[in-house]
């Protein structure tokens, strides 16, 4: 499977076809609990690659007001449109991720690095850091394992991880996540990194 493969009508029949084997249904407890823990109520948060957008959801219950989800496939963006309505504390942008130009305070992520072909994952790594305000943060979940059956999901690893990201962020956390979801214990590490 090369590259191109992975474009927005690849993730757009996935989404009409309803082939969404990554969707757990229900926020990541992991991020969820880092949000409350950590991210201030008027951050701005993207959520790139946003999916059905249970983090969103989880988040506007909790009392945050600042949250951006994007992602490429115009389905799912018109779905997530009319599952959630105007919220003034809500922008939907549908829109590949490498084309957005906005700044954010927490950029999080869930299942997009992985859903991106391993080539492009520097360009990734040069895209966060321009979407993030200075000493902005990159966290959430990445997988600390091989997949055998045909990607996406790519895996990776820990020694994987902390080369690509260690130009442009300081790693204050890359760790084994100890509230995964069951079918995905031990094989996430969760990360946050602080733009250089």
């Amino acid at each position: 499977m090369d590259i191109l493969d992975l474009n927005k009508d690849y993730w757009d029949n996935r989404y009409k076809n309803m082939e969404i084997g990554w969707d757990i249904g229900y926020a990541s407890p992991a991020i969820i609990k880092y949000a409350e823990t950590v991210i201030p109520k008027d951050a701005s948060i993207l959520i790139p690659g946003c999916g059905n957008a249970h983090e969103a959801k989880a988040l506007l219950e909790k009392g945050f007001e600042n949250i951006t989800l994007l992602d490429i496939a115009p389905t799912l963006v018109d779905q997530v449109q009319k599952a959630f309505g105007v919220i003034p504390q809500l922008q939907i942008i549908c829109q590949d991720f490498f084309q957005h130009e906005q700044q954010y305070d927490y950029i999080l992520e869930q299942t997009f690095f992985c859903a991106l072909d391993p080539a492009l994952r520097e360009n990734y790594s040069s895209k966060i850091a321009s979407l993030l305000q200075p000493r902005g943060i990159l966290a959430g979940l990445l997988f600390d394992r091989e997949f055998p059956v045909q990607p996406p999901p790519f895996g990776g690893n820990k020694s994987e991880y902390q080369h690509l990201f260690l130009s442009s962020f300081d790693i204050l956390k890359m760790e084994t996540c100890f509230n995964s979801i069951p079918q995905r214990q031990g094989t996430e590490l969760f990360i946050e990194l602080r733009k250089k």
